[in-house]
């Protein structure tokens, strides 16, 4: 990926934000204007523009946030918000990254702790540090975590 492609997801949701205020389509409305403010939120925190990969994973947290809520929701018997949650993680999903899938997450895991001689679970956190940058935005950190161990287990 070159420069240019580095700010094209905060770009594009910036843009899409500008369409749905002119639109009047609230709910797109009100989910870019909240991910947005997050964005600008760890800018702001970290003095400088954020790379792609941070980008991805305000919006996983974003997504993760919703499950909490949706979760949150179901206890308490509102459908309402349930629904509300369900529209705005749809419309963040549209984001992110073709997930890997299990068996590309599984490759690179085999790949990593073939490369970091990992032989026993004492070796997970090595693995993680190098394993995580590389599936950023693309996988589920519980999953990736769940996977390294079971190939770590295994050996």
């Amino acid at each position: 990926m070159g420069i240019m492609n580095q700010m094209d997801t905060q770009k594009q949701i910036e843009l899409d934000f500008k369409e749905a205020l002119r639109s009047r389509d609230e709910l797109r409305k009100r989910t870019l204007r909240m991910v947005l403010s997050a964005i600008k939120l760890v800018e702001v925190d970290k003095g400088d523009s954020l790379d792609e990969g941070e980008v991805l994973v305000i919006l996983q947290k974003e997504i993760k946030s919703r499950r909490e809520s949706i979760a949150d929701a179901e206890k308490a018997g509102r459908s309402d918000l349930i629904a509300d949650s369900k529209a705005e993680i749809s419309v963040l999903e549209g984001y992110l990254p073709q997930s890997f899938s299990q068996d590309e997450i599984e490759e690179m895991a085999k790949e990593v702790i073939a490369q970091e001689e990992a032989s026993s679970l004492q070796d997970m956190g090595k693995v993680m540090k190098v394993l995580m940058p590389k599936v950023q935005g693309r996988a589920d950190g519980g999953l990736v975590s769940q996977t390294v161990r079971q190939l770590l287990s295994e050996q």
